[in-house]
């Protein structure tokens, strides 16, 4: 396992992508809507990791509803599994369930899953399958 992202949400995409490009000295690829998770997200890669920054696009929408109890900030950690079915498997069978009944698809084509936040300390922890076995790295 291997750090894969942070989701960092925020008010305007725009005025946080500015502020993380002065940060890191390098710009994030064309932000991109994922409508199943009602967001657009911007990416700055980084070695090995990313930062993902996430505004919703839905009141809605989980990113909404997180900002509306919390504000903006950290909005979850992302782990990669080499197999997101086997590990949804396991971690429910060791008291640590998932949000959603299936994976979804997540920013470039992944495939990904969080876990509810109640059973891993209050962090809401997404799981992403990497797809290097299949030839290619998850983005």
């Amino acid at each position: 396992m291997r750090i894969h992202h942070v989701g960092i949400a925020v008010e305007s995409l725009e005025e946080a992508i500015s502020v993380f490009e002065k940060l890191l000295g390098r710009i994030p690829t064309v932000p991109e809507r994922v409508v199943e998770q009602k967001v657009r997200v911007a990416v700055f890669p980084l070695d090995g990791a990313r930062i993902e920054l996430i505004e919703a696009t839905a009141a809605d929408s989980p990113v909404a509803k997180f900002m509306a109890r919390r504000g903006p900030g950290i909005h979850h950690l992302t782990l990669t599994v080499p197999n997101l079915d086997t590990a949804l498997a396991e971690l429910e069978q060791k008291g640590i369930p998932a949000v959603q009944a299936a994976p979804r698809a997540g920013a470039g084509g992944t495939r990904i899953a969080f876990l509810h936040p109640k059973s891993t300390a209050g962090v809401l922890i997404e799981l992403v399958e990497d797809s290097v076995q299949n030839g290619k790295r998850s983005k």
